[in-house]
Formats: structure tokens, sequence, C-alpha cells
């Protein structure tokens, strides 16, 4: 036993070594972990920001004219007036996001209790700009409605008061979503780019002859690339969370780090005996590249991270069962997000674990016979 640790030691330190000098893998790393997180984080935005509105008001009375005021930034820029026949061309165009049409005679008609119709076009090719900018919209048109009927701020008499509260989350701030699981995605792809490369990198410079000749078996290598490709990860991950995350992001971590660390290991031996067997197809770096997008793009955006994997149909739910980051996610939101302990989490760590465990059995299967038609 202790000469089998010694070996999966040793050659953990040479895969070590050898990912050291190759400055490509190195730059990737540091990047994805650093640079890439925090431009994600703070460039790409769920909430509405600076959406661009225009109105075409048919009415110009008190009331259009207090509707036109109330859109305010952050939330919309300043609402630029357009003509009725100018609707088609600035949406064909792209120039406004949301084009508010108030009809003539809508003001006369609100105090004599009539329903007048107002129109709302909605550039709805950016999806989540759509959806939340038409709720903003309905909700600031109703609020001046409310305001304007009554003559004052106080909101008309509900016979049911709706308190919303905002859990892990309380500013809606993007960023805090974004950082963290940018951190899931780029760990799914980093292990599958890392343990691949390392058995592609040995059959292009000949290493893995060298391997035959050494008292050292096909487990051993294997274990000993998962453990090296495995470590290099977790140090990034926890150099990003303490860095980036939590001292540049200023993102609060509610869970345990050390508890994420340690399902992110488990992760890892599943992603890593997967990029292992998916490099025994693959006879370069080009060709392994190919074989792995495909794989990273489903594992990720269907693993529950990008959307609700309820939302799913339920034949894809039930196959996205069988994938790793789908386990890995769930956990990862759990524990970064609503701070759930180990009595919450051990399912997903289980599951993880089990399908790690088939993927490391056939990746062993396919490595040996690699191994075995090398001449």
């Amino acid at each position: 036993m202790y000469r089998h640790l010694r070996n999966i030691f040793r050659l953990g330190l040479k895969e070590l070594n050898s990912l050291r000098r190759d400055r490509v893998l190195v730059f990737l790393i540091g990047f994805t972990f650093t640079v890439a997180i925090y431009t994600i984080a703070t460039g790409v935005q769920t909430e509405l920001r600076n959406a661009s509105i225009a109105i075409v008001d048919e009415d110009r009375s008190d009331l259009s004219r207090q509707i036109h005021a109330a859109f305010l930034e952050p939330y919309f820029r300043h609402p630029e007036l357009l003509e009725l026949d100018e609707i088609d061309r600035a949406m064909d165009l792209g120039r406004f996001a949301f084009v508010l049409d108030i009809p003539p005679n809508f003001q006369s008609d609100v105090l004599s209790g009539r329903n007048p119709t107002v129109q709302l076009n909605i550039d709805a090719t950016a999806m989540t700009l759509a959806g939340n900018g038409a709720a903003y919209i309905q909700t600031i048109f109703n609020r001046q409605l409310t305001e304007f009927s009554t003559r004052s701020n106080a909101q008309l008499l509900q016979p049911v008061t709706l308190s919303m509260r905002t859990m892990f989350n309380p500013n809606l701030d993007s960023s805090w979503f974004m950082s963290v699981m940018q951190i899931v995605s780029n760990i799914i792809m980093l292990s599958l780019i890392l343990s691949g490369a390392a058995v592609i990198r040995e059959r292009e410079r000949g290493t893995i002859e060298h391997l035959l000749v050494m008292p050292v078996t096909p487990t051993e290598i294997m274990l000993a690339k998962i453990w090296a490709n495995g470590l290099a990860i977790i140090l990034a991950v926890i150099i990003s969370l303490y860095v980036v995350v939590q001292g540049v992001l200023s993102v609060h971590i509610s869970g345990s780090i050390a508890l994420f660390i340690f399902g992110t290991a488990v992760f890892l031996y599943s992603m890593t005996a997967l990029g292992i067997v998916l490099s025994t197809f693959a006879k370069s770096m080009p060709q392994f590249a190919l074989l792995a997008i495909p794989f990273f793009v489903v594992m990720n955006m269907l693993s529950g991270g990008t959307s609700p994997l309820e939302g799913m149909p339920t034949s894809l739910q039930i196959i996205m069962q069988a994938s790793p980051s789908t386990h890995f996610t769930s956990f990862a939101q759990a524990v970064l997000y609503r701070g759930a302990g180990i009595d919450v989490v051990w399912p997903q760590l289980v599951a993880i674990t089990a399908i790690g465990t088939v993927l490391f059995l056939l990746a062993l299967r396919r490595f040996r016979g690699t191994m075995a038609g090398v001449h």
C-alpha cells in the first residue's frame, strides 16, 4: 500500500511540474478564475439597468406628463418622445427596448371611469430585459394612475397587503449570482481540459512509453493525474473566492467555503475521470477540444445554473440526473447562497461520488486499453 501511495504522490508531482511548464494552461487557469470572473460578474446584467424607452404621447395631459417623468435612472434612460408613425421604424432599428403609446383623451377617460387602452411595444430579442422591464413598467404605470386618481401619494386601500422579502440576495445584485455561477462553470470547463490535456500531453511528447517501462500501474497513473490537476483547480478556486469574489466584488458568501472546497474535490473526482475518458478517444489536443466542447456546453447550460432545472422537459430533467454537474450546481447554490450544511447537501455529494466512481471505472478501462495499444 505504501509503495502505491508513493508512486501516486511522485507521479502527481510530475504532473504538477509538467503543468507548471505549460505556460498556456497556467495562463488559462489564472485568467478564468480572476479576470474572467470579474468581467462577467460586472458586465453581464440580469436586472433592469439603463433600459431605452420612448413614449408616444397622444394625450399631452398632466397625467401623461406625470407618467413620462416617472421613468428614472438607473432603471431607465430618460424617455424620448416619438410620433405614432415612428414606432415601427424605431423598433425595427433596435433604438428602443420599450415604446409606450398613450392614446388621445387618456386622462379624461381615466377621470370619467372608462377603461382606456395603453399599448406597450417590447423588443423581446433580449428576453431577460423584456420580461423584467415589462414588470417594472407595469408597476410604475399603476403607481402613477393610483397617485393621480387619489391626488396623493397614498395607494388605494386594498383588501390584502403583500409583503415581499428577498432572501440570500436582498439587493437583487446580479454580480452576486454571476460570480459564483461563473466559478462553477470554470470548474466544469477546466477539469475537463486539464485532465484530458494531461493524457494527450503524454501521448504527444512520447512520455507515455516511459511510463510503460516503469513499475507503475494504470490505476496509479490515473489517480496521480486526478489529484494533481484537481489540486491546481482547487487552489485557483480558493484564491478566486477570497480575492476576487469576496475581496474585489464584495460578494457575501453565506455558507462554509471549506465545505464548498470539499464538495469541489468530490466533483473534480468525477470530472477529471470524464476528461480522461474523452482523451482516450482523441489523438491530439485539437481533437480533444472538439470532443470536450459539446460535453462542457451541455453540462454547463443544463445543470440548473443558467436556467432552473424545473423549467426543463421532464425527460431532460431525468437525463441530467446522470450528470455530476447537475448535482454540483445544486450543491454550490445551497452552500454558497443559502448557507446549507452537510446535513442538507449530503445527497448531492453521494450522487456525485456514485457517478464519479462509474466514470472512474470507465476511464480506467479505456486508459488501460490505450496504454496497451501504445507501441
